[in-house]
């Protein structure tokens, strides 16, 4: 009887630490939403909803629990970063998602950007030319449940052409110029938006509209630094 007793003691204190720690994550979460977010003047219900509610912590290496949503990127391994919330936020807002769209994420990373994503539409198609980051990014997605994301160990520099074409197409690496496989991936009144610039100093966020005929409309929304992208890409 008293093993029994002092079972069930050690379970509820289990709980009740596990219970504790998530509700550090969901007020960090919040904290992060309000200052980080909202403060900047991210405004789309559906991107704050997904911030609020994706636990970024869990798609990091837990030695980084504490500092998961911290205002700055954070290392993933292999030299790539996991971005810092409010571009991830800024990046989601600027491609106008609606619930029933299809997007091609290029740089799965730590497979953040993925999991927002997937909490606005219907299914996110994303590849990572970082067999170990790949690997990773599709266990702890599979972990929380995400089963409208699918990770490829590729370069992203080609699209993912079997699933094309996309209704949105987000670039998680610095290149100096539009990949064409990606345009023509993405359908037309399709969105894709990309840190475009400098591979080594900094680039402008900039979202591409494919009007109808193939015309392109071309949006600057300001300075942000990424790591390159490879591949493919660092060869033109």
């Amino acid at each position: 009887m008293l093993k029994k007793i002092l079972l069930a003691a050690v379970i509820l204190l289990a709980t009740a630490s596990f219970v504790r720690a998530d509700d550090l994550y969901q007020a960090k979460r919040r904290e992060m939403v309000e200052n980080q977010i909202k403060g900047r003047g991210i405004s789309d219900r559906r991107v704050l909803a997904a911030m609020e509610k994706v636990p970024r912590h869990l798609l990091l290496d837990r030695s980084l629990w504490s500092r998961a949503y911290a205002d700055h990127p954070l290392p993933i391994g292999e030299g790539q970063t996991i971005s810092q919330p409010y571009v991830v936020a800024l990046m989601s807002e600027g491609l106008r998602l609606s619930p029933s769209d299809r997007v091609l994420e290029i740089g799965t990373g730590s497979g953040y950007q993925a999991a927002i994503l997937a909490e606005m539409v219907k299914e996110v198609y994303t590849v990572e030319i970082r067999k170990g980051l790949a690997k990773r990014a599709a266990e702890r997605l599979k972990e929380l449940g995400y089963r409208s994301v699918w990770v490829k160990y590729a370069d992203g520099y080609f699209g993912w052409e079997e699933h094309a074409p996309f209704d949105a197409i987000i670039i998680t690496a610095a290149v100096n110029h539009i990949p064409p496989p990606l345009l023509k991936q993405l359908k037309e009144g399709g969105r894709l938006i990309l840190p475009l610039g400098s591979t080594v100093f900094y680039q402008n966020l900039t979202l591409v509209t494919k009007k109808t005929g193939g015309d392109l409309s071309v949006e600057q929304k300001g300075e942000v630094t990424f790591v390159p992208m490879t591949g493919e890409a660092r060869k033109r």
